[in-house]
């Protein structure tokens, strides 16, 4: 008999290695690859050898078998998250319920004890389930319940708002209304998530997920997410796109019961407190959130064919304030910039889809068919400097569509998908014509911005196109423990889509002057107030030849392997390593046009006295060589660019249970996470070119006390004609911004490390990890311009204060890879889940973060210092050094819920400069130097200057059961319910920078004081 199972296991062995082997081949075949991670759950353990084991899901009626191993190992993949009745044949049979992309362990041995576990349901169906907690993953994260999204405080109806309560996560709503997520100490872009299965992944925008750049809404109705998980670090090789944090989410699935659901949520400025800026003012500006939708599932066929379907509609009108961002100059502006400062709203209108049918014709089979839709307008863009006048109206739409397959086997289980997206952000302007920005002092901060807004305000991006991936499970696999190996493939080819500007407006920028010696050397002798005549415009002009439109068929490709290796009851292992590469035209096959070519290597032209002069035949490129720049390096042939191959990320980490029972389990990893360079950033070279945005400078000769080149004499009829301006560079390219992209251009990717150790203590779960995430080779752009001895710095000025550009055009910008961040944090969570049996919960997450970076957050343009590696690794503006989130629940007596969320913050710390006048300097020549500095926090009830955000969250829920299972409930929620400030404009003092403080009377993040009323109804 052992001789006929070890003929069996090899021939399994061989049959696995020949897919694999085939799998590989076929990846090498395909032009290029991406993929998205399963958020099924896997279930696994012991029971009688060779017996059946059968799980079916209570809710739906789905059936799944499989058979367990000579030794009596089993395991069951693929299985959609909820509750299920499990049983061996000649064992015992218990009824669990699965978390989202979890994998889980259960004995069904004869004489095996019930599972230890609280009652809980995923969704409506209400049984005595004992819930499996993946406590052997090496992954950092943790996972968000159906019940705490439909109790917990919340602001916004974005799912992502309950995601804080994991370590290390950040869920910002901005002073705008804008809603965005962030892990550790890395962008939003840097963060992908994963509905289904499938990455929302932006390709375009930033943001992380597509249709989340600047935006009020959400990604996905909330009513239809089942639960998620969050992973901070250390995920396995099945995930991509990404190099920050993970989310993974659930749908709800119709049942064999017909439920659902209608809502709707309301406040407005009657049930909030004034803003900072409106106290200021002493006007409340109107303002008003509306939220409803409702939700419908049920059979089609009984146990076979269910369907779900949900609506969410969101309209808003957010107050916001236009904040100057140099104080104390009020009084120097034009009346009529004067009165855009103040109080301000931004109407917005989501309207949000999905429905789902899914269908089960075998034990073996499941097919799901998937369709979301958002649609968005909004106005944005307005606060701080930009006054209304200024904004961009947003049409956002994000379509997606799935078609998905899995089929089961004893020892294998296999998936595939088909997809389809289409998601596009198009902003356009409110107001035509010539805008006017009013600057200050030798760096030209801006005060304010009124009137049309910058011609970069009309843009189009987006993408579209098909996906397929296949992901492959082996589940007998048996070699000094028991192995579940995964091996996945996903090709995409979408069109990506990029217009940077519009020709429609214009911006004239105009010094204004305090009389001091800190203002700009071009105000006028003896001028208090704004100068009527603008040093510099802004403008696009369309170049011939060339298409303000550009895109590129973008062709992704990727492959990976996972290891989830159970040594013994107490060691796992979890090995996997994945590859990535893509393929974008628009970078790869451009070609530098000829008439850069020729103005590169052309004499560098003499420059105005004062200045070094060229030497003797010298050309351009020389100057830029002895300035460190080779230009060969970004000249494109259309032949000398390669896709970058080198995406190997080798994910490696393990569990340790010290006791064998789940009790204590030590974790750990260390893996290599790719993510992708932005096509915001790639289209450059050829959007730049095709709606050029030059640069030109004033005077009243256009020769002396210029400000810059090309320089023009000033004519009072540029301010208010568009057509004026762009005449001026008519036939010419002067003034043209020329950016070239290196031709060896890497992908940004982290380096993650984590240490930690679980516990189970009773009910109660603790969780503490060190985590150690490297970002390297972040997008950077640079300024090209070099002095002809090649230096960068002269007489404390850099080198567009003369006419350094490339001969006959404008300035030239740099990309490249080097922007870095260096973040090490302790992450320490507890947890006692809600139970029917014991109804309260509690989650205390808490975060200490030490990071450094050496580029601003929220920048990519570098043109303070010469180079990106002149940039100083500085406090990482990112995330504060404390954040605290902790949340309650509690049923009470009468149909009553009791819910509560409290969010501290240390401030987050500021990425400034301290300038010098000339002849002071930096230590480098520069007339800056990137520092970090943090503004003073408050208190909290008692203590001192500590916190940078505070906010006390409350809801209460009245339930009334109406009639069989249909229910009403009644909700408020009362956020913010001290009201504090949780200001977020910073000023600082010019030049010292130092001492930083916050603005009392700006913007803040979150809300103040607010209630919300909220009511369901429930059958």
């Amino acid at each position: 008999m052992n001789t006929l199972i070890n003929r069996h296991l090899r021939w399994k062995s061989k049959l696995f290695a020949s897919l694999i082997g085939a799998g590989v081949v076929s990846v090498v075949a395909l032009p290029g690859i991406g993929w998205a991670q399963s958020a099924n759950a896997t279930l696994q353990g012991k029971a009688p050898p060779n017996a059946q084991i059968t799980a079916r899901n209570v809710a739906t009626g789905a059936v799944r078998v499989t058979t367990a191993a000579g030794n009596g190992t089993y395991t069951l993949v693929g299985l959609p998250p909820g509750t299920y009745a499990v049983s061996a044949a000649g064992g015992s049979q218990h009824t669990v319920t699965l978390a989202v992309a979890a994998t889980s362990s259960l004995d069904l041995t004869a004489n095996a004890a019930p599972p230890a576990g609280p009652t809980t349901t995923l969704a409506t169906v209400n049984v005595s389930a004992a819930a499996l907690l993946d406590v052997k993953t090496s992954e950092v994260g943790n996972t968000v319940s159906l019940h705490q999204i439909q109790n917990v405080p919340q602001v916004t109806r974005n799912f992502l708002e309950f995601a804080d309560m994991v370590p290390g996560m950040i869920f910002t709503l901005d002073s705008q209304g804008h809603t965005s997520l962030q892990g550790g100490a890395m962008t939003t872009s840097t963060v992908n998530v994963y509905i289904d299965g499938v990455g929302q992944k932006s390709y375009v925008k930033e943001g992380g997920v597509s249709g989340q750049f600047a935006s009020q809404g959400n990604p996905f109705p909330q009513l239809a997410i089942g639960q998620y998980k969050v992973i901070t670090s250390n995920y396995k090789a099945e995930y991509d796109q990404i190099s920050s944090a993970a989310v993974t989410a659930v749908t709800k699935s119709g049942t064999n019961e017909f439920h659902g659901e209608v809502y709707a949520d309301y406040t407005d400025q009657s049930y909030r407190a004034d803003t900072p800026s409106e106290l200021a003012a002493g006007v409340k500006t109107d303002s008003f959130n509306k939220d409803y939708g409702f939700s419908l599932g049920g059979p089609l066929i009984q146990d076979k064919l269910h369907f779900f379907i949900t609506n969410e509609v969101k309209r808003y009108d957010t107050p916001i304030a236009v904040v100057p961002g140099v104080t104390g100059l009020n009084d120097l502006l034009p009346q009529d910039a004067q009165a855009a400062i103040g109080p301000a709203n931004l109407p917005f209108f989501e309207n949000l889809f999905f429905g789902k049918l899914d269908w089960e014709p075998t034990d073996r089979d499941r097919f799901e068919l998937r369709a979301q839709v958002r649609s968005e307008n909004e106005v944005d863009n307005v606060g701080g400097v930009t006054a209304a006048s200024a904004g961009i109206q947003t049409k956002n739409t994000d379509k997606r569509y799935e078609l998905y397959w899995s089929h089961s086997a004893d020892a294998w289980f296999n998936e595939a998908m088909i997809t389809y997206e289409n998601a596009f952000n198009v902003p356009q302007q409110i107001t035509d014509g010539v805008g006017q920005a009013y600057t200050y002092g030798a760096n030209n901060d801006t005060i304010l911005q009124v009137g049309a807004p910058d011609p970069r305000a009309e843009q189009n991006k987006g993408q579209k196109g098909p996906g397929f991936k296949d992901d492959l499970t082996f589940n007998e696999l048996h070699w000094l423990g028991d192995h579940t190996v995964k091996a996945g493939i996903k090709y995409k080819d979408v069109k990506l889509t990029a217009q940077d500007a519009g020709n429609a407006t214009a911006q004239a920028f105009y010094n204004v002057c305090d009389g001091t010696i800190n203002q700009s050397v071009y105000c006028p002798a003896g001028l208090i107030g704004t100068d009527p005549m603008p040093y510099k415009a802004v403008f696009a002009v369309t170049n011939p030849g060339f298409s303000p439109v550009v895109t590129s068929d973008d062709k992704q490709f990727g492959a990976y392997l996972q290891d989830d290796w159970d040594v013994n009851e107490h060691l796992t292992f979890n090995l996997g390593l994945r590859w990535d590469i893509e393929h974008n035209p628009s970078y790869l096959d451009w070609v530098t046009p000829a008439n850069v070519v020729t103005a590169l290597n052309a004499p560098y032209p003499a420059l105005p006295s004062g200045y070094p002069q060229p030497t003797s035949g010298e050309t351009y490129a020389d100057a830029l060589r002895l300035g460190g720049v080779d230009i060969n390096d970004y000249i494109s042939t259309g032949h000398n660019r390669s896709a970058y191959k080198n995406e190997w990320q080798p994910r490696l980490g393990f569990s340790y249970d010290i006791n064998g029972d789940s009790q204590h389990v030590i974790f750990g990893g260390a893996g290599r996470a790719y993510d992708r360079d932005l096509y915001d950033y790639l289209q450059l070279e050829q959007t730049k070119f095709a709606l050029e945005e030059p640069q030109i400078f004033f005077s009243e000769d256009g020769i002396t006390n210029c400000a810059g080149s090309p320089c023009f004499p000033w004519d009072p009829s540029y301010a208010n004609s568009v057509g004026a301006l762009q005449g001026l560079v008519a036939g010419s390219t002067a003034g043209y911004e020329v950016d070239m992209f290196t031709n060896g251009l890497k992908v940004p990717y982290s380096d993650q490390f984590s240490l930690g150790m679980r516990n189970s203590l009773g009910q109660w779960n603790t969780s503490a990890t060190i985590a150690r995430i490297l970002s390297y080779d972040g997008i950077v752009a640079t300024l090209g311009n070099r002095f002809p001895d090649g230096s960068f710095w002269r007489n404390g000025c850099q080198p567009w204060c003369a006419p350094t550009g490339v001969p006959g055009f404008g300035s030239l910008i740099l990309w490249s890879n080097g922007i870095e961040t260096r973040n090490t944090q302790v992450l320490l969570s507890l947890e006692k889940p809600y139970t029917h049996e014991s109804p309260w919960g509690v989650t205390v997450a808490y975060t200490y973060t030490n990071a450094t970076q050496n580029r601003d957050i929220n920048e990519h343009y570098s043109f303070d210092e010469e180079t990106i590696q002149d940039y100083p690794f500085i406090t990482s503006n990112a995330a504060p050094k404390h954040r605290l989130v902790a949340t309650g629940t509690i049923d009470g007596p009468w149909g009553m819920t009791y819910s509560a969320k409290l969010t501290l913050a240390t401030p987050t710390p500021d990425n400034g400069y301290i300038n010098y006048n000339y002849p002071a300097t930096a230590p480098n020549g520069a007339n800056n130097l990137p520092v970090a500095g943090t503004p003073s926090g408050k208190k909290f009830l008692f203590g001192g200057d500590i916190f940078g955000y505070r906010s006390v969250d409350l809801a209460i829920t009245k339930d009334w059961h109406v009639a069989g299972s249909t229910h009403i409930q009644l909700r408020g929620d009362l956020i913010n319910v001290f009201n504090y400030k949780n200001l977020v404009d910073v000023l600082t003092t010019y030049p010292t920078y130092y001492p930083i403080t916050y603005d009392k009377t700006g913007n803040i993040t979150g809300v103040p004081r607010t209630f919300k009323m909220s009511m369901r109804v429930l059958w």
